[in-house]
Parts: structure tokens; sequence; C-alpha cells
């Protein structure tokens, strides 16, 4: 979707700071406040039982409205975020979301993530390559167009590429596809490719510095170049 969420190539919102590797590896560089957390561990919890899918939770956070969005901040997105999950799933209701407590039984979920096996299982994480009869439409090197689609829905499909020209660096193979995930339609695992952009095709005439942007895109973002 065309969401305040999809901020690539935008400007206007100051430079970046970033961190040394160093300090990333702290845990006190990863959080601001200690409530947050508590945040990750209960996304990372309810993300585990399979009641929704990374991609229907991602559709969720986009959604929420723009001001608000670019206000709360990066963990009061996933709280907020968490909470319409939890009711779209009647895993609790709007009485309780106000109230701050449980007032109904406890619906079953399909998985628990016990505390003794989230290392093991964050170390192996969920792949999403999938094996499928069709062969990929394009070639490496191959010069392909990215389509001008604007979807009124979950994409991952960034809006400053749309209608660009890049080449196939490189084919990951068939993963999930997003689009349709979030939707609860099925996986329909579809070719991805990763294409390179230059930087004038992008930004214009007057970007003078060199190089290049790789962006990874699913095979129904792209056509070839006519």
């Amino acid at each position: 979707m065309n969401g305040v969420h999809d901020m690539g190539g935008l400007q206007g919102f100051g430079p970046l700071a970033a961190e040394s590797e160093t300090q990333t590896l702290h845990d006190d560089h990863l959080f601001d406040h200690d409530w947050e957390r508590d945040v990750l561990t209960m996304t990372l919890a309810m993300g585990a039982t399979g009641t929704w899918n990374l991609d229907e939770s991602r559709s969720v956070r986009e959604s929420l409205p723009p001001a608000q969005y670019l206000s709360i901040g990066y963990y009061r997105v996933w709280l907020q975020s968490l909470e319409r999950l939890l009711l779209n799933h009647q895993l609790i209701t709007a009485a309780e979301q106000a109230s701050g407590k449980s007032m109904t039984k406890a619906a079953p979920v399909k998985r628990v993530l016990l505390a003794k096996d989230v290392s093991t299982v964050l170390r192996k994480g969920a792949p999403v390559n999938r094996a499928v009869d069709s062969l990929p439409a394009f070639a490496l090197g191959e010069q392909v167009r990215v389509r001008n689609l604007h979807s009124s829905t979950h994409t991952r499909l960034p809006a400053y590429i749309r209608n660009h020209t890049g080449i196939v660096h490189k084919i990951h193979g068939a993963h999930i596809y997003p689009d349709a995930h979030a939707l609860g339609q099925g996986e329909q695992p579809q070719w991805l490719y990763n294409i390179r952009f230059s930087a004038t095709e992008l930004w214009g005439e007057q970007e003078t510095r060199r190089g290049d942007v790789h962006v990874d895109c699913w095979e129904p973002y792209l056509c070839t170049q006519s």
C-alpha cells in the first residue's frame, strides 16, 4: 500500500545516527526503555504461535494512521499492531484491551514458545524459500522494468523503484509471495530476484554520486524492458 511506512527515497527526515557494530552488540543499545524489551518478547512469542504470519503482522503495522505511525516510536508501533492482531484473531476482547485485564478464558493456540527454546528457535529461523515447478522468467544480466503497481494492501515493492529499469543481479530462487500471504491467500511462492539500479536511474540526472542500489523484487513486480 502507499503508506507512510514506505520512506525509501524520501527527503526531510534528517540524518541517520548510525551506531557502530560494537555498540549494536550490547543490549543497552537495542532499547531506549525497559518496556520495549517486553514488546519484542510478546511479539516474538505470539508470532511463534502460528496464529498469523510475518506478512500479516507487517501489513497491520503499515495500516496504522500516518500521524500515529510517525509520532509514537518504533516499539509503540509494534505494540499497537500486536493489540490489533490479538483483537482481529479474537484472542482478546475490546474490554480486555481497555482494562488491561483478562476477563475470559484464554483461547487455544497452535504452538507455545517456551523460554528454554527461544535461542534455538531464533537461530533456526523460518525459511521462506519454496520449490516451484516453473522456471524463472528473467535471466541473470537481463534488463527489466519494475511495474508501476499501486497496491491498496501489503506489498514489498518500494515506491521509489516503480517504473524504473534495472539489471537482474542475482536469482534467489522461489520464495513466499508476501502480497498474497499477508491477505491469508496462501504462500503462492514466486521467483525472487535481486535487481541492480544505477543511482542516476533512481535519483535523476543531478545525482553525481556513483554507485548502485540493489533491491529484492518478486517476479510479479517485474516485466521485460520494451
